[in-house]
């Protein structure tokens, strides 16, 4: 069926109002403030195959891994199974995924008794089970340390939610109450766009949405194909690193190699490092998210994201790497941090032959605190913050201050909230004056945050990179500061890893400080 691009675009920005929205409905019911206030969570919609159709202004290291998420799922499910009204919950990092706390809820959508698209909801849950608080365990060296694995799991049937099922999950979890009010905003969001999607079938027709669909994927692809036709033909290879967790905790390498040809692009990883008992580990679905946010930063022309868009790019991984752990070995924090390890390898491959578009190394790493502890009414709270730094300058002007880069795009948790909620005060907040890295243009400036510790016990995990390895400078440019966090007790200060679990007492302060980005150009003479 031949469908004009105007009426194309109608659908398309109809798809996208339709997963926008399912956002918009979890921030507004959702019982956890990492949702409600942060809003960690990413929404999408797919066709009946599983491949992209649209997606929200959400977060792109969880929008990129969704690209595979519903394909990956029916690999485990077939379609005779799923019937209208139902809704599967899922967060296996090995079936689409990318760590455990991130729990993806799936709609399929039925027209004349036919699956025509799926509706995905992803929620990081503030808590998932095991060890330490928050599901961030830094000594875990199996997965089962991170907390309760949901293979694809009906909660929902016909509509009705599965009281059983959903009680055996929330045993396994902290928070009950709070993580089921964030499950049932997820079901929710995921019945609206059921909804908005029949309303659509509804004007267009349904011959006329299936269409649409094939065309966007269709446009999609010429688009990625002109934006990598745009790119310098030829291999261009790139590394950065993690700042330990490797052998006798050295740094642990992302490389690849980039192969330019012409309308296609091939990344190839499998010279990354082997995969390590630490929770930085990370999947191929991951690496492929990190690829797509890249090309199409680097696109000169936009690429509207779908199934389409990702047919021009091959993306390899070595089994057992860092990238592809092939056992058991812990990903939690390489959902953020490791992903934003293979966006700086892929850039600094390309610094060579396109220097004046590149920005400098900026914060890139989540920079997450988990503090967790009983509130005055007993029941336990778990506050999860990423804190933003430098941006990386560019060539023509100045890096930002305290911004989140690349993959990340969550908010500040308000202070009214934090000292609502937690046993916690935020004594200070400020820039980190100077430590952005020196150059022609200066890095942005990190900031300043001090935590005071109200109750006790309380529990801390720290999670966050560039500690070791500080954001690059480019053409000359000097790196920024380094990713610092302390701990200062009864006068005493103590600097805390980057991956770690604490116990913390009454009257402790932590003090963060992030890191400024990287300098571009070299700095004025004097």
């Amino acid at each position: 069926m031949t469908l004009d691009l105007f009426r194309t675009e109608v659908i398309r920005q109809a798809l996208q109002a339709a997963a926008e929205e399912m956002s918009v409905v979890v921030m507004h019911a959702a019982r956890s403030p990492l949702l409600r206030e942060a809003g960690d969570l990413s929404s999408t919609l797919t066709d009946a195959r599983g491949e992209l159709i649209a997606q929200g202004q959400d977060v792109p290291v969880h929008l990129g891994v969704m690209a595979y998420t519903v394909k990956e799922f029916l690999r485990h499910v077939p379609a005779g199974r799923l019937a209208p009204g139902d809704v599967w919950l899922l967060n296996l990092p090995e079936v689409g995924g990318n760590h455990l706390p991130d729990v993806k809820a799936i709609r399929p959508i039925f027209r004349d008794g036919a699956i025509v698209a799926f509706a995905v909801q992803l929620a990081h849950w503030a808590d998932i089970g095991g060890t330490m608080p928050g599901s961030y365990f830094a000594a875990a060296e199996e997965v089962w340390q991170e907390g309760l694995r949901i293979p694809p799991l009906r909660v929902v049937a016909g509509g009705v939610p599965d009281a059983e099922k959903i009680a055996l999950i929330l045993a396994n979890v902290r928070s009950p109450a709070e993580r089921e009010g964030d499950l049932l905003a997820q079901v929710a969001a995921t019945a609206v766009a059921d909804q908005r999607l029949q309303e659509l079938i509804d004007r267009v027709g349904v011959g006329d949405f299936l269409a649409a669909l094939d065309r966007l994927h269709d446009l999609s692809e010429a688009a990625m194909r002109a934006a990598i036709r745009a790119l310098p033909d030829g291999v261009h290879e790139g590394e950065d690193f993690l700042d330990d967790c490797g052998p006798g905790d050295a740094p642990v390498g992302v490389r690849v190699r980039v192969t330019i040809a012409g309308d296609t692009a091939e990344f190839d990883f499998s010279a990354s490092d082997d995969a390590v008992p630490a929770p930085i580990n990370t999947t191929r679905f991951v690496v492929g998210a990190a690829v797509f946010y890249c090309v199409r930063a680097l696109a000169e022309t936009p690429v509207h994201p779908n199934g389409g868009a990702y047919r021009p790019l091959t993306i390899r991984t070595r089994r057992g790497s860092i990238l592809d752990p092939a056992g058991v070995e812990p990903v939690v924090g390489g959902n953020h941090e490791t992903s934003q390890r293979c966006v700086d390898a892929i850039f600094r491959a390309f610094d060579p032959v396109l220097l004046p578009r590149l920005s400098a190394g900026g914060n890139a790493s989540a920079g997450l605190l988990i503090f967790g502890g009983p509130r005055a009414d007993g029941v336990w709270g778990t506050f999860y913050e990423t804190h933003g730094g430098g941006e990386g300058a560019r060539a023509d002007r100045d890096g930002m201050p305290v911004v989140r880069v690349h993959l990340t795009n969550v908010m500040n948790t308000p202070v009214e909230v934090v000292e609502a909620e937690y046993g916690l005060v935020l004594e200070r907040q400020a820039l980190r004056r100077g430590s952005g890295g020196a150059g022609r243009h200066r890095g942005g400036d990190g900031m300043v945050r001090d935590y005071r510790v109200m109750t006790e016990p309380m529990r801390l995990t720290t999670m966050f990179e560039r500690r070791v390895v500080p954001p690059y400078g480019l053409d000359g440019g000097a790196p920024g500061a380094t990713f610092r966090v302390t701990l200062i007790r009864d006068g005493r200060a103590e600097e805390l890893r980057g991956k770690g679990n604490y116990r913390l007492r009454r009257g402790d302060l932590v003090r963060v400080e992030t890191p400024g980005g990287g300098g571009h150009g070299p700095p004025p003479a004097g």
